[in-house]
């Protein structure tokens, strides 16, 4: 691979890693519910993909200059200014093409994750619930949270 490839792949390997971690945080987030976490990572990963492929098509008209690959090339490593932006622009593109393929494959398998989990998934692990009298251990009335309120309870009950 030669540099100006490394340093695409490098570029945009660092946007994709990012954008990875925010999803990842956001599976986290959701960790709660397995399949709506998976789900959601699956959408934000095919998000991705939308993204990089439409930078892919936008790369080889892009001002060769502005971009973050020609401030990593060394100077003497640049090429000539008369096809740099034919070669800058085909190695972003290329760059871009192999992650949005990566990023693809994340996301499938993360759909169908979710897809298995979703059909797994609906268990109840708590006690049945039964017709008939209800359980007088347990307040019917509504509780709200006060965040600043008389004496400072935070939850009170009408």
């Amino acid at each position: 691979m030669d540099p100006i490839e490394n340093a695409a792949h490098v570029s945009i390997g660092r946007a994709c890693g990012f954008a990875g971690l925010g999803i990842f945080c956001v599976m986290v987030g959701l960790s709660y519910e397995p399949d709506l976490a998976a789900r959601a990572g699956g959408m934000l990963f095919l998000i991705m993909v939308l993204i990089l492929a439409f930078r892919a098509g936008t790369a080889r008209t892009r001002p060769y200059k502005k971009t973050e690959l020609w401030l990593i090339i060394d100077k003497e490593k640049r090429p000539p200014e008369g096809i740099a932006q034919q070669v800058v622009g085909e190695a972003l593109r290329e760059a871009y093409l192999s992650f949005a393929e990566s990023t693809a494959l994340i996301a499938f398998v993360l759909l169908i994750a979710a897809l298995v989990l979703g059909f797994a998934g609906g268990a109840d692990i708590g006690p049945p619930i039964t017709a008939g009298a209800p359980d007088p251990s347990i307040d019917p009335r509504p509780t709200r949270l006060l965040l600043l309120g008389p004496g400072f309870n935070f939850l009170q009950t009408p």
